[in-house]
């Protein structure tokens, strides 16, 4: 298992979900993906996404207008 980190800033809806669908597809079973994202919207959209393709939402974490959205590669 490993963790990684996708830098989403600055980006609107879809953007958020689709860079995180795409770094999924490289990542391993098992694998932590940490979305920093500042799309209010993404904080729905990202588990919403993972919870429909075999992923697990593991939680969420706001610094300032900064969210890190977690979740764990199924």
């Amino acid at each position: 298992m490993s963790e990684f980190e996708l830098d989403a800033r600055r980006m609107l809806c879809p953007m958020p979900v689709i860079k995180t669908q795409n770094k999924a597809k490289e990542l391993q079973t098992g694998d932590i993906l940490n979305v920093i994202c500042t799309d209010p919207g993404a904080l729905s959209d990202i588990p919403a996404w993972a919870r429909i393709n075999g992923h697990e939402f593991v939680g969420h974490d706001q610094q300032d207008d900064e969210l890190i959205i977690t979740i764990k590669i199924g």
